[in-house]
């Protein structure tokens, strides 16, 4: 009854994943190899029994024992084998997916399923097009919004709400007075505004967005921690199988193949460990990546100024990657100290009191370490200021290398360069001889903790001998106990680390950020405008003066508008109001429809000259690049091109002689392309033509003319 049972059970589990979708399940391939293993008893009996006992033999009974147990080999055999994907799964649109998706469970526990590319990488070197597609749930646009999303969530939970009154003086109109004196009303607005109190949790946010996961690792991990103590006590057991003479083979064949099957289970349990750690810390790095960048497009003018590039730049690579490199060790905080009251409980009951002499030696070194940790911190700190100063001082170098060498101040700035890393180099180097310090201690822990034991042991008593047993299990158990003790110094140094990471992130993630209200998107019914600025008061951040004050401005649509004024008369600053880049302190702003933005510094791929222009653009690509080749005054510039439209330019429109004019125009070509955008603005079109341009009537064929590209849409330069 009970096996009928069992066997309904596993039809209607069978069913059940089926119409999940799960291709592979590991439930049911234990379900019918612990099956099996139970049939092979019987089936052995039976045999035996066939043999000595063939009067007793039922045809029957047997014939059916066999055919269950036939089947049962052959469920276990297609139970390790992997299913299609079902009719109502998505179809993947990738062209090299993954194959770990749809791999068989002991093809997934084994890593069986990258087999194919170690082989392909054995018979020559792995190329892009070999490379796997990324499983959907470890690509950037599902991971990074998960962290953005807690993020923000942190964010508005530490706010609270402010009541602020203004008093707004209103003048009456003139018709309106009294003994020759103005009436004056006052309007009282209430505007509820958010006050911070206390700092958002980033910690806490990740631990939302991948702790449910990385939980998974911390259960794999007290698997492979309790396995670790159970090979001391088979070694214990085989030990005194060996000097018993009494005892049966059997015994000593079964400890060994126990030893075996443990070690080897251990060893797949690790993996799988190390496999979630691994996934964890990509996902991890790949949010926190895509978090910073997100937040360096959105920050305000006022913020900006505090974070340089350098510190982008590090906050993007330096610390993104600390948190990778300590997601794989970061249970060694709790599996560590399992592992060494486990050792010593072990120990204690092989050893007696003497271990108290190995603990002492441990608690020793914990204050050692401590002091250590803290240093360590205060040298990261220094470290990483040195580190931001140095990639912007690199970084303008870099950009400004063509000014640099045509001045001779090469010297200059290598000495620069070099007082700001001989400072970096100074705290690395105090922070490497902590570090050793901390790592022989640890590193020399097992041995004088074996060391004193074992005096203290001998010493204690005369009837204490170390005899194979009590010697060979008490070092496996050492030999344990290596591992944390080895462990948590670097576990500490990372967390330390880590925790400077995470608050440079936490304040740079805390900026404020650009208001999306600075401009309004909405169509208003029955007007005609396509941009309209009513009393607008601008400024760059909101504790500075207005750049922009009381600006009205009303631009119809299909118009074509010019802002023409000597250096610094607030040309950018207007554009930069109608992006939305400054803060608007009064007024409203209105645009209507998409726009596309031709900046005064030109935004170049290091691609061919064509591949710049028809960036982005599927349909219509050939008619509309030569149209729009032509109205740019392009053609003769790729005439001088040593290849024509397929010659490579570079992020600074590196291509012969003119190249910054050439990138311009090349950007301004790209524009007219992108025809989903009705409004188009470039910033000093004089800067992006040169007197030839001019002469072609680059504004006729652009803008003005009745054949012009952009005839119908809103435009501003």
């Amino acid at each position: 009854m009970k096996r009928e049972m069992g066997q309904l059970l596993a039809t209607l589990l069978t069913q059940y994943e089926r119409l999940k979708g799960v291709q592979s399940s590991g439930v049911m391939l234990n379900f019918w190899l612990v099956a099996v293993l139970c049939a092979t008893i019987t089936f052995r009996s039976k045999i035996m029994q066939a043999i000595n006992e063939p009067w007793t033999v039922c045809v029957f009974k047997y014939t059916t024992f066999y055919s269950y147990y036939t089947l049962l080999l052959i469920s276990l055999f297609l139970s390790a084998l992997s299913d299609q994907p079902p009719l109502f799964s998505e179809a993947s649109r990738d062209t090299n997916p993954c194959p770990e998706i749809g791999a068989s469970f002991l093809s997934r526990i084994s890593f069986w399923w990258i087999t194919g590319m170690i082989v392909t990488g054995y018979k020559r070197p792995l190329e892009q097009k070999d490379l796997w597609c990324l499983n959907s749930e470890d690509r950037s646009q599902r991971v990074v919004p998960q962290l953005v999303r807690r993020w923000n969530n942190e964010c508005l939970k530490v706010k609270r709400p402010e009541e602020k009154t203004l008093y707004s003086p209103k003048k009456a109109p003139r018709g309106e007075r009294k003994e020759g004196v103005p009436i004056e009303e006052s309007e009282i607005l209430i505007i509820k505004t958010h006050q911070k109190t206390r700092e958002p949790s980033l910690f806490w946010a990740l631990c939302l967005t991948f702790g449910p996961y990385f939980l998974i690792s911390s259960l794999y991990k007290i698997i492979q921690d309790i396995l670790m103590f159970v090979g001391p006590e088979i070694l214990r057991l085989l030990i005194l199988f060996v000097n018993d003479s009494s005892a049966p083979s059997w015994q000593g064949y079964f400890y060994t193949a126990l030893l075996f099957v443990c070690t080897c289970f251990q060893t797949l349990i690790l993996q799988k460990y190390f496999h979630v750690c691994f996934v964890t810390g990509m996902r991890l790095r790949t949010a926190i990546v895509g978090a910073v960048y997100r937040k360096a497009l959105v920050i305000s003018n006022a913020a900006r100024r505090t974070s340089t590039v350098g510190e982008i730049v590090n906050l993007m690579s330096v610390d993104a990657q600390r948190f990778m490199d300590l997601i794989t060790y970061i249970n060694m905080i709790w599996s560590a100290p399992l592992q060494v009251i486990l050792a010593l409980y072990f120990l204690w009951q092989n050893l007696g009191p003497s271990v108290l002499a190995g603990v002492a030696v441990m608690v020793l070194m914990v204050p050692i370490n401590g002091v250590i940790a803290m240093k360590t911190k205060t040298y990261q700190v220094a470290q990483m200021k040195s580190k931001d100063n140095r990639i912007k001082l690199m970084n303008e170098v870099l950009n400004g290398i063509k000014v640099l060498k045509l001045y001779a101040w090469e010297l200059a700035f290598r000495d620069k360069v070099s007082a700001i890393r001989e400072s970096e180099l100074r705290v690395l180097k105090k922070a490497a001889y902590l570090g050793a310090i901390s790592t022989f201690t640890w590193v020399c822990a097992p041995f004088l903790v074996a060391l004193s034991t074992f005096t203290v042991y001998v010493m204690i008593d005369e009837r204490n001998v170390l005899d194979a047993q009590k010697a060979f299990v008490s070092l496996a158990l050492f030999n344990i106990l290596r591992f944390p003790l080895n462990m948590l110094p670097m576990v500490i140094s990372s967390m330390v680390q880590a925790s400077v990471s995470m608050k440079r992130l936490c304040v740079f993630l805390s900026h404020e950020e650009l208001q999306e209200d600075n401009v309004e998107r909405r169509v208003i019914a029955g007007c005609s405008d396509s941009i309209s600025i009513e009393d607008g008061v601008f400024s760059w951040s909101r504790n500075d003066a207005p750049i922009l004050k009381r600006l009205s401005v009303h631009i119809p649509d299909g118009s074509l508008v010019a802002v023409v004024g000597h250096v610094g008369s607030g040309k950018s600053s207007l554009l930069s109001a109608l992006l939305g880049e400054m803060e608007k302190l009064e007024g409203s702003v209105s645009v209507k429809g998409s726009v596309a933005y031709v900046p005064q510094q030109a935004w170049i791929q290091n691609a061919t000259l064509k591949d710049n222009i028809v960036f982005l653009v599927r349909r219509g690509k050939e008619s509309w690049y030569h149209r729009v080749v032509e109205a740019c005054a392009l053609l003769p510039d790729l005439e001088i091109l040593p290849a024509g439209d397929g010659t490579e330019i570079g992020e600074w429109g590196q291509g012969g002689s003119g190249g910054g004019v050439r990138s311009s125009r090349s950007v301004l070509a790209a524009g007219p392309l992108r025809l989903c955008s009705s409004i188009y603005w470039t910033i000093l079109l004089s800067a992006v033509v040169d007197a030839r341009s001019l002469r072609g009537a680059l504004f006729a064929d652009i803008f003005v003319g009745p054949q012009g590209v952009l005839k119908d849409q809103g435009k501003r330069s």
